[in-house]
């Protein structure tokens, strides 16, 4: 009997690791409550001060992803959001990210409206990338559950943008490219 039930347990330990989470590269990290259910092991950005700051240094690109508690869409894309593990590996390894219950001072960050659920790619050198839009020409910036491939595509986009505009930089070393002030209002 003691060798069935053995038998049993390996069996389900052996299951149970074929369907956990992604886990980032460094372990499983601590829940933090600025995820709000988007991505517990991703490290989220507090203010998008912080962020853009983080996006420089670390030479990644920021995700901004807007969204409100009761907002049945957001509710409906973060439950397919934070199940992908293909988008949170993403994030983990190649992101800034940031998640706002509420909009910014930063006008650049709504350049065409103020809606939820809105996802904005921003890069290294501050810009609002309005190039990396989602599937619908009313609102530029939404994603559905439906959209994970597009929104998947987009992310991949950044980063190859990012890649280009590391590359361009370094064949010009007399580029006298300069950062843009910091129009951020802390969140």
């Amino acid at each position: 009997m003691t060798r069935a039930a053995a038998s049993l347990v390996l069996v389900l330990v052996a299951l149970s690791s074929t369907f956990t989470k992604y886990v980032p590269k460094s372990g499983q990290r601590i829940p933090q409550s600025l995820s709000r259910g988007w991505g517990d092991q991703l490290n989220w950005a507090r203010t998008y001060e912080e962020a853009l700051s983080m996006s420089r240094s670390r030479n990644k690109p920021l995700m901004v992803l807007f969204h409100l508690e009761d907002c049945s869409h957001c509710e409906a894309l973060k439950k397919v959001f934070a199940r992908n593990d293909e988008i949170q590996r993403i994030l983990d390894e190649d992101f800034v990210v940031l998640n706002l219950m509420q909009e910014t001072a930063d006008e650049n960050l709504s350049p065409d409206g103020k809606y939820v659920p809105r996802i904005i790619f921003v890069d290294t050198s501050m810009r609002v990338r309005d190039d990396i839009v989602g599937p619908y020409s009313n609102r530029l910036y939404a994603y559905e559950p439906k959209d994970m491939k597009h929104l998947l595509d987009n992310m991949n986009k950044a980063k190859k943008l990012l890649k280009f505009s590391a590359m361009s930089h370094r064949t010009t070393p007399t580029s006298t490219h300069s950062l843009p002030e910091s129009t951020a209002a802390e969140v």
